[in-house]
């Protein structure tokens, strides 16, 4: 008896050292989803609603990551108290971040490739010259931008946040706004498209910042299955992803744009 019991206590110790050490990759294979962290997560489309491409491009990245390693995905916003979420951390975090930022004490910062910054894109014949010249003039913003605030309180412009990249953008073709903000590395691709030739003013970008994969924990497995899910993410597949967006949105905003282009 004290020999199946000494067996029992030391079978037990080892399942809770090995699930102490068990890496957040093991508990999302166990559970089959992966819980992914988005400073913004988009609405859920649901039957009747008009289809818009998220202005948070970290989307494709954790479709990708799921995808990778067979799971499904489960996206949570990036906010600091998870009260709302039932204490439930995410497994890893797709966030933007300041270049010189350095890796937080429990977690490891893995570069994704991408980067940006705000640029504001106006029509071509706009009295807007830089940024200081937004003060009192109406911004388009969309939901879950990383701009949204920044630019009423460091310029003083009028902003208007909008559902989404493409309503943002068509506000700015119809007269709505007198600008528009989004990542750089995004409007640069667009403004080479020929229906936006009169919209191709711009200010240069600001803010620029880094979209980088935060891994919870030092579990070698997990850094090593992050790091090789990233090495995916390279050139081609950021030309590939940015030129989808691009086609995207470039079409959403066709549909939708019922009067003519300002003249």
């Amino acid at each position: 008896m004290r020999a199946l019991y000494r067996y029992t206590l030391l079978t037990s110790v080892c399942l809770l050292v090995g699930a102490a050490q068990a890496g957040v990759l093991d508990d999302a294979r166990r559970s089959e989803q992966l819980r992914i962290g988005l400073d913004h997560v988009p609405p859920v489309y649901k039957g009747g609603m008009k289809f818009r491409t998220p202005e948070n491009i970290a989307t494709v990245l954790a479709e990708d990551l799921a995808a990778q390693w067979k799971l499904k995905a489960d996206l949570q916003p990036n906010v600091a108290d998870r009260a709302a979420l039932k204490g439930v951390r995410p497994d890893v975090v797709l966030t933007r971040v300041d270049p010189a930022q350095a890796s937080a004490a429990d977690a490891t910062l893995i570069p994704t490739g991408y980067s940006a910054g705000g640029m504001a894109i106006m029509r071509s014949d706009t009295t807007i010259r830089k940024w200081d010249d937004l003060k009192g003039r109406t911004v388009c913003v969309s939901s879950g931008s990383p701009y949204v605030g920044t630019l009423s309180a460091r310029y003083g412009a009028i902003e208007k946040v909008m559902p989404a990249p493409a309503d943002s953008l068509l506000a700015v073709r119809i007269g709505q706004c007198d600008a528009a903000v989004h990542d750089d590395t995004l409007l640069k691709v667009l403004l080479k498209l020929p229906e936006w030739k009169k919209f191709s003013a711009q200010l240069a970008p600001v803010s620029r910042q880094v979209l980088v994969l935060q891994v919870r924990g030092n579990d070698p497995a997990d850094l090593a299955a992050a790091r090789q899910a990233a090495a995916r993410w390279n050139d081609a597949f950021w030309l590939n992803a940015i030129r989808k967006w691009v086609n995207n949105v470039a079409f959403e905003v066709y549909l939708d744009q019922n009067v003519p282009d300002c003249h």
